[in-house]
């Protein structure tokens, strides 16, 4: 197996590396001026109002703040304040010290503040700078009347401190100017910024979403500054393969000496190595222009009244600023592109020929930089005229780069929803504002994942990959509580029936309404409508299976009316957070009620149409740890949980198959052929289609279980089945054979017809890898695709799971086991229970198992009691804690058991029970780090004492439950390293010699 645990070569150019760019940050200013100078930039506050609204029109995110001083010596006790400033700027003279004494005694003294020079008049400027040591400051300016100066700077010490950094991070783009004169510099510096600013503002025009905007925002260009040849030359090496353009003068110092063709020389000697690196030169020399156009260079004329006007023309022709502009070689326009979209659309039409010019001249990978798509910028600026069959396959091939990075981009982000961008089959969007809710911000983490280490084509012929989704943000929850005032109601209720109804026909917000109008629109397929809550999926408290989930067929031919449908199970989830369940469940936990909100996923349904039904040909859930290892498989290895048809029958406990992805040979549950046929699938669920024309049909029964006969003549049987022969008691592979049907899976872990164990493995593997622990995930799998298409793993969903065996905490090889009430080698938990003196017995003698949801609602009202009194209790049963299928256990919902510290549970007489691993019921009791015993005596698995059990008193009976309780606690000894536990009978003793055995 490829090893998975670090990306790929490229670099990390996801949203999250943007994040790490622009680390040093101006947000505090020292203003060093006197009042008249200060007077200069504007009267009294309005400089700073009028600084902000510059940084606001360009949508920056830090404004920073500023504070004048009029002294050095106040300065310098200023900046000794915390929490200091990030930048100084110091008129040349500042009362009792100058700039560049200021700069020095800052230096002195430990500070590596940048330190900026600001001059008002000319001749001041030159004065200071031909009488005074200006070494510690770090860069000069004159102020001209325009107070975006003020941005520039800023902006200028910003990139000066992150350059480099940003430039090994991601590729950040670097503008070199080279200028000696300040009085020209201090002029040019704020027209780049402001067309680099404005441009930067306009980027992502495409959407994704205004948090991946302002991050891109971050990636802008870098401006560096030099005023000799040597220091432009050392900025050009350190940054040569990031150099977007270079602006610079003709005339200025090399070699110490004031050199009259330094930039000609520059020009030449950058244009040798980097021909298609834009150059402008600029002086005030017309006679240069002949010098410049020969170097390769275009020209500006620096006395001309059009200077600054011509500048910006430059850079929004040749920095990649603006629209694409496509050419011919002979400068004609053939057509424009402002994003990659129209981009992507124009390659289709435009000539070969100017396609090809663009190619040999990079102005594609330019352009995409400059945008700050850096992505697919790095994979085209490799590539050469040489490598494709002529024009048409650059085109071919730039098409083609262009839409799978669009696809890619938009599967690894959450965009805000808008009809000309939503993927319906690739898409992850966001409708609203507000949390993503802890389910969907699961998802979108698995998404991240998925694209960070290119596993959607790992595996040939298989496309891995999250199914579309559109979340509904939990502000839209908010909406639709307090302006139809249900949220008083909610709270407050104590009747599921009340507050669905009150949702059910309150209004819908309206605008969200459009949305999803829209969204049907392009979502032609069925949804599941899950819940994503704010507490959901955390790790110590997963609310698990807690709210609701409605899948609905979304094939009804009038538009409003499936409309109407997920609207109405949009507010099934909603009504769903003050559930009875849920209220229990809350307060078992150390949250609020009225702290929850919830989100909803619309997401794909992953599967194909067969006749009236819909379904994956499997489905199920894999851990990263198997709790119940048997040799030779270890914990690490994992576990999976998998059912033909849709998942319902796995997170639900009924009959599925359990395997290691690691071990995908070992079967234990059929280890014989009994076994087999007792423990094989023998339905499977599946969505009903066509069924859709009752508008107010009951929400949720669209979901229905089929025979196994119905798989086998839809033809999903062949890839899970195997036949059992009645004539030879034999089971043979494959489904050809008469004879009764078995969901074995052996044509896909045995005969490898789909690598489910290997993609299992490396999920799980990147699953732990990315969250730093043991996860949970959820998976259907559709292989009924059109010929030619890749068969779909969807990646449903994927949540942390606790960790919580505690190493060496219990030594349970002394034990005195002729004193338990009860022993397992299945165990969950690790540590010591000393403090329960009641339990909750099913009645091992009475138990029938077609009365097992009266059995549930029995130890439910059981539960109800104990718990108002904050009374722990040990829960022990027969059968399957929390299954759905009768024939496997009871019932129950993790409320109906909440007050449980250990349960039990316990084989039947006459078959074993298996480990309810995987289900949403399971993923509660870990959560919550209760104690788990499962008991198989047949297998020699343990044992429970009935007959003592029996023998004790009760304080409360009903038909099959028992309420005991003890004189004395029990005692419970669990070691879940060792999978060992043991309860002992109250005042038993608990060594055969030595001390006690807990840490």
């Amino acid at each position: 197996m490829r090893q998975i645990f670090a990306p790929t070569d490229r670099p990390d150019l996801s949203s999250s590396a943007f994040h790490e760019l622009m680390q040093w940050r101006v947000r505090k200013v020292l203003l060093v001026s006197s009042l008249y100078d200060s007077f200069m930039l504007a009267e009294d506050r309005l400089a700073e109002e009028l600084l902000r609204g510059d940084f606001l029109g360009v949508s920056l995110s830090t404004i920073p703040d500023i504070t004048r001083v009029s002294t050095g010596a106040h300065a310098l006790e200023a900046i000794r304040q915390p929490p200091g400033y990030d930048l100084v700027i110091s008129s040349p003279i500042v009362g009792d010290m100058d700039a560049g004494r200021l700069a020095r005694e800052l230096r002195h003294a430990g500070y590596e503040i940048p330190v900026i020079m600001l001059a008002y008049h000319a001749r001041e400027l030159h004065d200071y700078l031909a009488r005074h040591d200006v070494s510690g400051i770090d860069r000069s300016f004159l102020f001209q009347g325009d107070i975006q100066l003020f941005l520039a700077i800023v902006k200028y010490a910003e990139d000066m401190m992150n350059v480099q950094h940003d430039v090994d991070v991601m590729g950040v783009q670097v503008i070199l100017v080279v200028e000696d004169n300040i009085r020209y510099y201090s002029s040019f510096l704020p027209t780049i910024y402001t067309v680099l600013l404005q441009h930067t503002a306009s980027l992502v025009p495409e959407g994704i979403n205004l948090a991946h905007k302002l991050l891109r925002a971050r990636a802008r260009p870098k401006i560096i500054l030099a005023s000799d040849y040597e220091k432009a030359w050392e900025y050009f090496q350190t940054y040569e393969e990031n150099v977007l353009g270079v602006i610079s003068d003709v005339e200025f110092p090399k070699g110490g000496e004031l050199c009259a063709d330094a930039g000609v020389q520059f020009a030449r000697k950058l244009r040798s190595r980097h021909p298609d690196v834009p150059v402008v030169l600029h002086s005030g020399k017309p006679e240069n222009e002949k010098l410049a156009r020969e170097a390769g260079a275009s020209f500006l004329l620096k006395y001309s009244p059009r200077l600054l006007q011509d500048l910006r023309k430059f850079m929004l022709a040749n920095f990649g600023f603006g629209y694409f502009v496509f050419r011919l070689p002979d400068g004609t326009e053939v057509g424009r592109a402002n994003d990659l979209k129209e981009l992507q659309e124009a390659l289709g039409t435009v000539p070969a020929a100017s396609i090809e010019y663009h190619a040999a001249h990079n102005h594609f990978s330019a352009w995409l930089k400059a945008h700050t798509e850096f992505d697919i910028a790095y994979r085209l600026r490799p590539r050469r005229l040489s490598d494709f069959d002529g024009p048409e396959g650059i085109r071919q091939y730039l098409i083609s780069a262009i839409r799978s990075h669009r696809e890619d981009r938009h599967r690894a982000t959450v965009t805000d929803f808008d009809r000309g961008r939503f993927r319906a089959h690739h898409g992850f969007a966001k409708l609203g504002g507000g949390s993503l809710g802890g389910k969907a911000r699961g998802l979108a983490f698995a998404n991240r994942l998925l694209d960070r280490f290119e596993m959607e084509e790992r595996f040939a012929g298989v496309r891995v990959a999250v199914p579309p989704i559109l979340v509904i943000a939990t502000d839209v929850f908010d909406e639709f509580l307090d302006s139809n005032d249900l949220r008083d109601l909610a709270i407050t209720s104590n009747d599921d029936t009340e507050i669905e109804a009150q949702f059910r026909t309150a209004p819908f917000p309206e605008a969200i309404r459009d949305s999803l109008r829209t969204f049907l629109a392009l979502a032609e397929y069925p949804l599941a409508v899950r819940s994503s809550s704010l507490l959901e999926d955390a790790k110590y408290q997963p609310f698990a299976g807690i709210y609701d989930t409605v899948m609905i067929p979304n094939d009804h031919p009038d538009p409003e009316i499936r409309l109407e449908h997920l609207v109405q199970a949009i507010k099934r989830i909603y009504a769903s957070t003050f559930s009875q369940r849920a209220k229990h469940y809350i307060a078992t936990t150390s949250y609020r009620l009225e702290e929850e909100k919830m989100a909803v996923i619309l997401q794909r349904l992953v599967g194909a149409r067969h006749g009236d039904r819909f379904y994956p040909e499997f489905a199920g859930v894999a851990l990263s740890q198997n709790f119940y290892p048997v040799g030779p498989i270890e914990p690490e290895d994992g576990l999976a949980a998998v059912a033909l048809g849709m998942g319902a029958a796995v997170v639900e406990g009924e009959a599925c198959l359990r395997f290691s992805p690691k071990h995908p040979e070992r079967l234990l549950q059929f280890s014989s052929v009994r076994d087999a046929l007792r423990n094989s699938q023998r339905e499977f669920y599946a969505l009903r289609l066509g069924e859709s024309s009752e508008v107010d049909r009951p929400l949720g029964t669209d979901l229905a279980k089929y025979d196994l006969s119905v798989a086998h003549k839809d033809g999903t049987l062949r890839w899970t089945g195997s036949t059992y022969s009645h004539e030879n008691d034999r089971i043979y592979d494959g489904v050809s054979r008469p004879g009764t049907k078995l969901v074995t899976f052996a044509p896909v872990l045995k005969h490898s017809l789909f690598p489910l164990a290997e993609i299992l493995s490396e999920l799980l593997d990147l699953g732990k890898y990315g969250a730093g622990g043991q996860v949970e995930i959820e998976f259907a799998v559709n292989l009924s695709v059109p010929p030619g298409e890749p068969q779909e793993f969807g990646f449903l969903q994927l949540r942390p799971v606790a960790h919580t065996f505690e190493p060496g905490v219990v030594d349970l090889s002394r034990i005195d086991r002729t004193q338990a009430l009860c022993e397992s080698s299945s165990v969950l938990g690790t540590g010591r229970v000393d403090d329960v003196s009641d339990l909750v017995v099913v009645d091992y003698h009475a138990y029938e198992r077609g009365q097992s949801r009266q059995v549930a609602g029995q130890v439910a009202s059981l539960n109800a009691r104990l718990a108002a009194k904050d009374t722990p209790y040990i829960l022990i049963g027969v059968g399957r804690w929390g299954s759905n299928d009768p024939l496997l256990g009871i019932p129950v919902t993790w409320d109906q058991i909440s007050g449980a510290r250990v349960i039990v549970e316990a084989g039947f007489k006459d078959f074993s029970v298996t480990p309810s691993q995987g289900t949403h019921f399971f993923q509660n009791l870990v959560a919550n780090n209760i104690g788990y015993f499962t008991v198989n005596p047949e297998a020699g698995g343990g044992a429970v004492d009935w007959e003592w059990l029996a023998a004790q008193p009760a304080v409360e009976e009903t038909q099959f439950v028992r309420h005991l309780r003890l004189e004395q606690p029990a005692v419970v000894l669990m070691n879940g390293n060792r999978n060992q536990g043991v309860i002992l009978r109250p005042g038993a003793s608990e060594l055969v010699e030595g001390e006690p055995l807990s840490s």
